[in-house]
């Protein structure tokens, strides 16, 4: 999104707003907007920023009015969470992600455009410089939260509500811009952990945080990814409404037999399209590389024989194709200890590939990945399961949806 010249922003907003509003946008004289449509003179460069950030949600506007609704995608790693909504019509008006690796992947499956403004560490972001958005996407990291008691706050004469407990954490930057732009949902997914982390106080502060200090009605739910895929794979998903409305869990539908590892496996059979490195050869083999060293392995059932020894159940897992598999970790890259695919008593067993951990996390096969292997491997790691986040949002977006009429309808009567 970086790459697109401030002067483009510029000529799109221009089909929109006189050169007067946007001259009172930027903060800047009639006379200087006009010198730089002609190309007397160049924008400095904290003024480049500034165009991008406040223009751009203005094209945005104008441009996704025949959406059914809007989202923005924050801590959005490869797009596991923006996927699953963009399948019931929502539109991407704004990304936030701050690893580079991630940044290449998510850019190559969700190319950025005018009316779309990518940016990379949300914490340098002005809240009031996101575009306004109907849903609310994040699968923010969880970080220790600082408690600080509001009676003493007070006694100090300083600030306390989230402001005050959720500062210094990821969670504030979800929480401020909530509180600026007070979408009408949002949707935050973390680890199933962060119901007890810190004994429970950390969650006991983000409920409060979206309940008594933003005022949106909270949900919450644990779901299993292997509902959807031969993995078993526990998440919370946290969905919040500006308005009260009839939203119920007991809408989902989660299928009670979910599919086997066999359903995600490279056929090797010639029936799969050759996709180098993975597969290599007529019949669609699996890459020799993917199969474990022999020190490796011998490293491996040596250490889960020490620790079966002591009582303990750490080791490797050991699946078939018959499997549900152990949760996929960003460290699989090291081991792949956590699963790894037999191949027969006579040979060593082998990593998953990175498109069969694409295919476990529920990424269709058109996804593009881009990266390195390692790369590859902590992304899909890290990643949501696409389908439980598209069932979500098939439960979550009927309201929002409705939402966005009554709000056009309102427009309409005003006019």
């Amino acid at each position: 999104m970086n790459d697109i010249h401030p002067l483009h922003l510029l000529r799109e907003a221009r089909a929109i707003y006189s050169q007067s509003d946007l001259a009172d946008i930027l903060g800047v004289d009639v006379r200087t907007i006009r010198r730089w449509e002609v190309r007397e003179n160049e924008p400095p460069p904290y003024l480049s920023d500034a165009i991008r950030q406040r223009i751009l949600p203005l094209i945005s506007a104008q441009t996704n009015k025949d959406y059914p609704f809007t989202f923005i995608d924050l801590f959005a790693g490869i797009g596991g969470i923006r996927m699953g909504f963009e399948k019931f019509g929502g539109h991407c008006v704004f990304t936030s992600e701050w690893n580079t690796f991630s940044q290449k992947t998510y850019l190559a499956n969700f190319p950025a455009d005018e009316t779309h403004m990518f940016a990379g560490d949300i914490t340098q972001v002005d809240e009031a410089d996101v575009p306004d958005h109907d849903v609310l996407l994040a699968g923010f990291p969880c970080q220790p939260f600082s408690i600080a008691g509001v009676s003493k706050k007070n006694a100090l004469g300083r600030p306390h509500g989230f402001e005050c407990t959720t500062q210094g954490t990821l969670f504030f930057d979800v929480a401020r811009i909530i509180a600026k732009k007070k979408p009408k949902a949002f949707l935050l997914e973390n680890v199933k952990n962060l119901v007890s982390h810190d004994k429970g106080n950390t969650f006991k502060i983000i409920l409060q945080t979206l309940r008594e200090e933003l005022g949106y009605e909270v949900h919450y739910r644990v779901i299993d990814g292997q509902h959807f895929t031969p993995q078993h794979r526990e998440r919370i998903i946290i969905v919040g409404f500006r308005d009260k409305n009839d939203f119920s869990w007991d809408k989902l539908k989660l299928p009670s037999n979910g599919p086997r590892l066999s359903s995600i496996l490279h056929s090797q059979d010639g029936n799969e399209k050759v996709e180098e490195p993975y597969t290599v050869g007529d019949k669609g083999k699996i890459n020799p590389k993917y199969t474990l060293t022999e020190n490796l392995w011998a490293y491996l059932q040596a250490y889960k024989e020490k620790h079966s020894a002591a009582g303990n159940g750490f080791g490797f897992g050991l699946v078939t194709g018959d499997s549900v598999t152990r949760t996929l970790s960003a460290r699989y890259y090291k081991d792949g200890s956590e699963i790894l695919v037999s191949q027969g008593s006579r040979k060593r067993p082998r990593r998953l590939t990175p498109r069969e951990c694409a295919r476990l996390m529920g990424y269709p096969d058109s996804f593009k990945i881009p990266v390195s292997d390692t790369q590859a491997y902590k992304q899909f790691g890290n990643s949501v399961v696409v389908p439980v986040i598209a069932e979500v949002a098939r439960i979550v977006t009927p309201y929002v949806i409705n939402e966005v009429k009554i709000d056009k309808n309102q427009q309409s009567k005003v006019k």
